[in-house]
């Protein structure tokens, strides 16, 4: 199953394998691995509260 990430990108939530809400020197992204690699990562959040509710929304509900 895809789910959409941005304008342009698409995830196969099916092969993702680890999801990461990272603290990094812009703000909050959520990083989505297949094994040891990173595949993608989101738009930046502005806490981690907001990154784990559009998590919930878009990505583990569906």
């Amino acid at each position: 199953m895809y789910v959409k990430l941005n304008d342009r990108t698409y995830l196969n939530k099916d092969k993702i394998t680890r999801i990461k809400i990272d603290s990094v020197q812009d703000g909050i992204r959520i990083r989505f691995y297949e094994g040891a690699n990173q595949v993608a990562k989101s738009q930046r959040f502005e806490s981690e509260a907001k990154a784990n509710e559009w998590l919930e929304k878009n990505f583990l509900n569906k």
